[in-house]
């Protein structure tokens, strides 16, 4: 039988290199939903069939989920809307929460083969300091920080209900994302590296999170679409890496200016204020932020075992993240 793919997000980071890694599998029937004038989905790879659409539009998901007698349907979720602010949005709520639920409800009505839920790290609540994290069962809003990270708690323990009643859903929890093909320009360590490679990066912040190759997390997720069990869960990552092992790392590709100083997180946070002054006043997202600051500053320590064990998943060494991303930068004249 006839297997199709269909993929949302696949215009955003990680959605494009899902699509990259299912095409290097030759898994080449993908269909693909993309907002309406989405400049990156130009960038997507040749053949690979496009349905205009959004989560929230029923009509053109019901476009996107028609496929011919004889098909099966593994659908691959990843769109969603990255936010590190801390006021709520409705927008933010209404594609995380209702978007993911208007998919899960066409994956049941089409009885799709699988669906893999592409939720966050975010959605599952921070242990103490040093206590090793791993997969959860249950989710609830109120136990994580942060607007975004609510809206995928919610999104997702609806994926755990659907499954009660009967659907084949793997969900996967991506930590900290990096690395090449950001053609949407929407990741906050892409935009870290150019400013570093800018000289706009004399001070660093004393913290650190579990980074992951963008690459890496598209070849769990292919994984979790053929050997992820139904209602399990997996965490995609790799290890803590400090800000300033990056930030070393970024002066051994480039040879920019090393940066020597790097702020403890209390006056990172006293400073918050004059931040977002400043990038209001030149108009840009900013680095840092309140959010940022919480999730650079809590526990990070994150297991991907359970992906080892059942997915094969076996990330690449950070250092190879780096070098890969700058040279793609370079490539496409970013930096």
């Amino acid at each position: 039988m006839r297997t199709k793919y269909l993929v949302t997000g696949a215009a955003g980071h990680l959605g494009s290199a899902v699509v990259r890694e299912l095409i290097s599998s030759d898994l080449r029937d993908i269909r693909v939903l993309v907002m309406p004038g989405d400049k990156a989905a130009a960038r997507l790879p040749d053949g690979v069939e496009q349905v205009k659409g959004d989560l929230l539009d029923k009509a053109s998901l019901s476009e996107f989920f028609a496929v011919p007698e004889e098909t099966e349907t593994i659908v691959i979720h990843c769109a969603g809307i990255v936010s590190t602010s801390m006021k709520a949005s409705k927008r933010l709520h209404d594609v995380n929460v209702g978007g993911t639920k208007n998919i899960v409800d066409m994956c049941v009505q089409q009885n799709v083969k699988k669906l893999v839920y592409v939720s966050s790290i975010h959605a599952m609540p921070t242990l103490p300091d040093g206590q090793p994290m791993s997969e959860i069962e249950t989710f609830d809003p109120a136990k994580v920080v942060g607007p975004y990270a609510k809206t995928k708690a919610e999104a997702t323990a609806y994926v755990k209900e659907a499954v009660k009643n009967g659907l084949n859903a793997t969900i996967v929890y991506p930590c900290g994302i990096l690395g090449p093909y950001d053609y949407g320009k929407s990741n906050n360590i892409t935009q870290l590296i150019i400013a570093y490679c800018m000289g706009k990066m004399p001070v660093g912040l004393k913290s650190r999170f579990d980074f992951v190759d963008v690459r890496d997390v598209a070849k769990g997720i292919a994984a979790a679409a053929q050997r992820g069990g139904a209602g399990e869960g997996y965490i995609l990552g790799n290890r803590q890496v400090s800000v300033s092992e990056m930030f070393d790392l970024f002066h051994k590709e480039t040879g920019g200016r090393r940066t020597r100083f790097f702020a403890p997180m209390w006056l990172a946070r006293a400073g918050l204020p004059l931040t977002a002054l400043y990038y209001r006043f030149r108009r840009q997202q900013p680095l840092f932020c309140a959010y940022s600051l919480h999730t650079l500053g809590g526990n990070s320590l994150y297991s991907h075992a359970k992906a080892s064990r059942d997915l094969g998943y076996r990330p690449r060494p950070f250092e190879e993240t780096i070098r890969d991303t700058i040279a793609w930068l370079k490539g496409e004249g970013r930096i």
